[in-house]
């Protein structure tokens, strides 16, 4: 009877472990077809295994994978392999990531769970949303009976969904596509033309147009989400500005800021959404001045053009003297009144019984004294029309030298530092008083503007009578400078916000939002047509601008009467004599 005990007992545990065995092996095929159909639906060509003891690691031979197990439920490195991961856990808590360098790589990634015992699918998707990863599903052990996989759905009151294996509904849905009215928290920084408030006259709805502000009313419609203004952010009596907001998204007060990002001061690019619009960061400057009317009349003279009409005059002087007299002198070379008035274009006494080369000398004397006054008379019409301007400033140490001073804002007073730009030419203002001094044109500062907004200034100065300011490509702070939006560290539509960037880029919405930026801009009364320009002096000159033509004058006058006086001392001593 013992024995007969003991060799049911025997039997009775050799049934169940060929039970066990059986089982496992109908859970690890349907495992198997579980991630070949996963596969199907979206590539992956890496394994992630959270945990140990179950039948996830035993599938990886089968599926020739890359495979990487964490038996441990955290890696002590950066996660660095392909996105295209699925991850398994063999329990909806081994995985216990800490490396945030690899929970933001991974945090959108499939992930699959096995369920062991009584736990719910309701409290799985509750523990994972809070850590921001929606794409889950789970199965239990029992998934070769029941054909059942939970999948976690977030905008709806159920956060999990059945899905039946044999029906073919998609086990992992892009969740963000509608949000069904979820809020995004945003704040704008009112800086046109990127972000410009406009409220309807009759129901008094505020509305943010701008090329950074129309990228992301898009994004809200198109994904049907609610935009939510932080605004109990803002303390009282104090301006917003994109530091502010690039802070709070870094801090998860925001999701998506109306602004511009602080790149250059951030150690890494983890609240930076992907460049919206790259341009420069360069100074407009102003143009340089004219040429004083003083000067003009000294700037048309050429000094090799001057010595070439002397030689002239020397050769002139020479050949006629010599076939007139056949005799030579220095004082009748220098001081030959023939060649004095040919070469001014004034009418000289010409020679009875001139002979041939006589004659042809005489020609050759009017043909180049019609040449010379010609030439200069047509340089000093035009430089009195439009007169040359200053050479133009193309490096930061030239402004040493030069009237204007560089008007700066707080966060680009290193920036400008390093520029070998010396404190005195330089003006340090808050943001907000920098945007302020900048729109009135002030002729007396340089600032710097990025390309984009050189573009609404560019487009006001066609309405001035005559242009202010350039944009040097040379004298800039950074020549690659990117517009980017603060968005929070662990933002679950981070993919859909990038790629809607790309889009609008790619279909010309960007583009035709920043052309377009000063006509907005004049529409909600941001800027005025208004000319700026100084007007122009009356058309007539000033005696002071004659000082080379009169200095000039009285000196041959004076020249004149030594050498009038020196031909009647002369000729007094030859009749003492």
């Amino acid at each position: 009877m013992t024995w007969l005990i003991v060799i049911l007992l025997f039997l009775g545990n050799l049934t169940a472990q060929f039970s066990d065995v059986t089982n496992n092996r109908d859970l690890e095929e349907r495992l198997f077809s579980l991630l070949l159909r996963l596969q199907i639906e979206k590539n992956y060509d890496t394994l992630l295994f959270y945990g140990d003891d179950c039948a996830f690691p035993s599938l990886s031979k089968r599926l020739q994978i890359p495979t990487v197990l964490v038996s441990s439920g955290s890696t002590t490195f950066e996660w660095n392999f392909s996105s295209l991961t699925l991850i398994l856990s063999c329990d909806f808590q081994a995985e216990r990531e800490e490396n945030y360098r690899t929970l933001i790589k991974l945090q959108m990634n499939r992930r699959l769970i096995l369920l062991r015992g009584d736990i719910q699918p309701e409290s799985v998707c509750d523990f994972y949303s809070k850590k921001e990863q929606y794409n889950v599903a789970m199965v239990k052990e029992n998934l070769d009976q029941s054909g059942v996989v939970y999948s976690c759905r977030l905008f709806q009151d159920l956060n999990f969904e059945n899905v039946n294996l044999f029906e073919g509904n998609p086990i992992f849905i892009e969740q963000f596509r509608n949000m069904k009215g979820a809020r995004i928290r945003s704040l704008p920084e009112l800086d046109a033309p990127r972000c410009m408030l406009y409220r309807y006259p009759k129901s008094g709805k505020e509305k943010y147009i701008g090329y950074l502000a129309n990228l992301l009313n898009h994004f809200v419609e198109k994904v049907n989400a609610t935009m939510e203004m932080q605004e109990h952010l803002i303390e009282a009596g104090k301006e917003v500005s994109f530091v502010n907001i690039t802070n709070w998204a870094a801090e998860d007060l925001l999701d998506i800021g109306m602004s511009e990002t602080l790149y250059y001061e951030m150690s890494n690019f983890d609240t930076l959404s992907y460049p919206y619009v790259m341009s420069s960061y360069c100074l407009m400057v102003p143009l340089p001045d004219e040429m004083p009317f003083s000067q003009i009349y000294m700037a048309i003279v050429d000094p090799i053009v001057l010595i070439m009409i002397l030689l002239l005059y020397l050769i002139f002087s020479v050949m006629l003297i010599y076939l007139q007299k056949k005799s030579l002198s220095l004082s009748s070379i220098l001081m030959n009144d023939t060649c004095m008035r040919g070469l001014l274009a004034q009418s000289f006494p010409f020679p009875r019984y001139s002979s041939r080369k006589l004659k042809l000398i005489l020609m050759i004397l009017c043909f180049s004294s019609v040449i010379t006054t010609t030439m200069y008379f047509a340089y000093l019409q035009a430089f009195i029309y439009d007169p040359p301007l200053d050479p133009y400033m193309d490096f930061f140490p030239n402004f040493e030298n030069s009237r204007y001073i560089v008007a700066i804002n707080i966060y680009d007073e290193d920036i400008v530092q390093s520029l070998n730009v010396s404190e005195e030419k330089m003006l340090v203002l808050d943001l907000h008083g920098f945007f302020n001094l900048r729109d009135t044109f002030n002729t007396k500062y340089a600032y710097p503007v990025t390309e984009v907004r050189w573009m609404t200034y560019s487009e006001q100065q066609n309405l001035f009578d005559y242009p202010l300011f350039y944009y040097s490509e040379t004298l800039c702070l950074n020549y690659l400078d990117y517009v980017s939006f603060p968005i929070r560290r662990h933002l679950p539509y981070r993919d859909l916000f990038e790629e809607h960037i790309l889009r609008q880029k790619e279909f010309g919405f960007t583009k035709h939002w920043i052309e377009r930026g000063f006509f907005d801009m004049w529409r909600l009364n941001v800027t005025s047509l208004e000319d700026l320009s100084p007007p122009l002096l009356d058309d007539y000159n000033e005696v002071e601008e004659f000082s080379w033509v009169f200095g000039m004058y009285f000196a041959g006058m004076g020249i004149s009467c030594c050498c009038f006086g020196l031909e009647l001392i002369a000729h007094n001593l030859n009749r003492w004599r």
